[in-house]
Parts: structure tokens; C-alpha cells; sequence
């Protein structure tokens, strides 16, 4: 016993004591309504450089000024993957931290070609849509247009993104929703019998093994030989220093009870390893944006994420660079996928 009776009674007190939430609920949107997020990050060298280390993005024009000029740039610029991550983290206390599923983001565009350290982000989204779920009565369905701007308001990184919300109260609902149209995952044909793979990592290496499976059933898809084990800098270290408050990163109590049973990855750690293993056998220029991204499952404490990619398309661009699409996706060490994505960047020229 002590001479504090709060110290001495602190149980008791915690389960009388209302608990301060952080958060919102699906009924706290409004479609149309723009929400300003508390005041983001400046952007570092820093933390560019511990993002693009971490998840294995080793391109040097982020790191050194010489290959940085090379590419056109001042200096090294910010990463994209964490520009992107660092837009994101900001809105998640107003959005998503109570929960739910993450069913997709589209639109993910850069608005400059460089983003350089010492910008300060300013993060808002607008509400596009509010339904409820055909399948789950406790959850409704959100989505919002997201964008960073400098402070001169000028936008630097923008997406849509759609989540599962909690509802303060549940509905009734007919369960007659379908995951798909909940989750917008497309069916996709048969696999080709023939997958081939370019013979560098040029513009035109891509566009000739594009050529060579035109009118065979063919498609050009290979897969990464790096993986990344997910580790504490993975897991906390990268969402917490992008403002990232979602408990699922960094609460193990919390998450104790949850169904993966364990805090997991961030989303965007790994899409960026994933998108990081796939650049290592690119000549990449520069990022135009991602489309279509999904999350497939749960990514927790000592998975290793591996790479794999389609070739969408090679269209002829000006200058050293041509447009190439890719599709990606990331799998884990059981060959599981747990990300899926469009991306198109211009790729160097030969």
C-alpha cells in the first residue's frame, strides 16, 4: 500500500474511467466535406534516406548529388515512396484509425518531378463517397481524395483511397454483397504459357520483350530474387516517423485480439519493398503514378516479402525515357500475395 490512493486503486479506476477516443466513426463523414489533418511533417533527407535504405529502394540519385544531377535534379530529391507515405500518415488519426480494412487506392499521382528536403507538408482530404457494406452490419465503406501540398499550397502527392469504417451503431443488412464489390478485385484469365522476361532493364529491353510475346500466349513476367524480412524498423520504426497513428503498427495489446493476433506492416512499407525489389531491375527515370493497389493479407513480424511483375505496356516517349506499365505484386515467404498494384514510370532509354 501507499499514501496515493489512485496508485493503490488503479485498476479499479481504469475500468470506471471513460476513455478519450481517437478517431472516427462512419457516421462522422459527409460526402463533400474536406477535413484538414494537424499539421504534417517537413520532409528530410533523413527520413528519405532511411525509407528508400530500409525497404531496399537503392536508387543513388536519392542519395548522391552526382547522380542526382545527372537525372536533372538540384540535389537528391525526396523518395516517392515516402513522400507518398509521409501524405498518408498525417490523415490516418481523422480517417482510418479505428479500424477496418483497407480495400484500395488509385490515382496515386506526383504532382513535380522533385520534391526536395525541407518541404514542409500540409495534408487534407475531401470525402468522395459514404455506403454501407452489403456483408458486414458494424462497418460502412468510406472513400477520400487525399492530397500533400508545400507551403506555398501547391500539391506534390495526391491518391483516392478506399477503407472499411466501424459504425458507432450497427445496421441490419441483407448480406447479399458480394467481396468484390466490396473489395473492387478484378477476375483476371487464365495465366499465359509462356512468361518471358527482358534482356536488361532499358526502355527498349522492355519493349522488345513485349514485341517478342505479341501474337503468342505469351506475356513478359518474371519475378525479383531479393526478399525483405520484416523487422522492428519495418514493422514501427517507418509508419511512427510519418506521423502514422493507426494502433495496428505499434500496439501489440491492442492487437493481441485482432485477427492476425500481432501488430503488421504498414501497407506502404510493403508495397515499397515490393515496388523496391522491381526497380532494382529497371533503369528508372521517374515515377508518374500507381493505380489499382490492393492489400491482400496480413503482413506481420518475421514474414519476408518477395517481388513479382508483369509488363503492361512500352509507349515511345521524347527524349532518354519511354512510358513503360507495369503490374506488380509482393507475396510473402509461402508465395501468398499481400499486395497488388499498377505502376507506370518512365524508364531510361538505352
Amino acid at each position: 500500500m501507499t499514501d496515493d490512493p489512485w496508485l493503490d486503486r488503479m485498476g479499479d479506476a481504469l475500468d470506471r474511467a471513460d476513455t478519450l477516443e481517437k478517431g472516427t466513426y462512419f457516421e462522422g463523414f459527409a460526402e463533400g466535406e474536406t477535413i484538414e489533418h494537424a499539421p504534417g511533417l517537413r520532409l528530410s533527407r533523413d527520413g528519405s534516406e532511411l525509407w528508400a535504405s530500409a525497404t531496399l529502394n537503392h536508387d543513388p540519385a536519392y542519395w548522391r548529388a552526382d547522380a542526382a544531377a545527372e537525372r536533372g535534379f538540384d540535389g537528391p530529391p525526396i523518395h516517392p515512396d515516402y513522400l507518398l507515405a509521409c501524405t498518408m500518415g498525417p490523415s490516418v488519426e481523422d480517417l482510418s484509425e479505428k479500424g477496418g480494412y483497407f480495400l484500395g487506392r488509385t490515382g496515386v499521382r506526383y504532382h513535380r518531378d522533385a520534391v526536395y528536403p525541407g518541404t514542409e507538408l500540409r495534408v487534407e482530404s475531401r470525402v468522395v463517397e459514404t455506403r454501407p457494406s452489403s456483408s458486414r452490419p458494424a462497418y460502412g465503406i468510406v472513400t477520400w481524395e487525399t492530397t500533400g501540398f508545400d507551403a506555398a499550397d501547391e500539391p506534390l502527392c495526391s491518391y483516392e483511397r478506399t477503407n472499411m469504417v466501424p459504425r458507432r451503431e450497427p445496421v441490419e443488412t441483407d448480406g447479399g454483397g458480394s467481396s468484390r464489390n466490396e473489395s473492387g478485385r478484378r477476375s483476371d484469365p487464365d495465366l499465359p504459357t509462356e512468361l518471358l522476361s527482358p534482356d536488361g532493364p532499358f526502355f527498349e529491353d522492355f519493349r522488345d520483350a513485349l514485341d517478342r510475346a505479341e501474337g503468342r500466349d505469351a506475356a513478359v513476367a518474371y519475378r525479383h530474387e531479393r526478399g525483405r524480412t520484416i523487422d522492428d524498423v519495418l514493422i514501427s520504426v517507418l509508419p511512427l516517423r510519418t506521423l502514422n497513428t493507426a494502433k495496428q503498427h505499434h500496439d501489440a495489446d491492442a492487437m493481441a485480439d485482432s485477427p492476425s493476433g500481432e501488430i503488421v506492416a504498414y501497407g506502404d512499407v510493403t508495397r515499397s519493398i515490393a515496388l523496391g525489389h522491381a526497380r532494382s531491375d529497371e533503369a528508372t527515370r521517374r515515377e508518374i503514378g500507381c493505380d489499382d493497389e490492393r492489400f491482400h493479407g496480413f503482413v506481420t513480424r518475421g514474414d519476408t516479402i518477395y517481388g513479382f511483375t508483369r509488363v503492361v505496356s512500352a509507349e515511345e516517349g521524347e527524349g532518354d525515357a519511354g512510358r513503360v506499365t507495369f503490374e506488380h505484386y509482393a507475396v510473402n515467404q509461402r508465395d501468398e500475395p499481400v499486395y497488388s498494384g499498377t505502376r507506370t514510370a518512365l524508364v531510361r532509354r538505352r
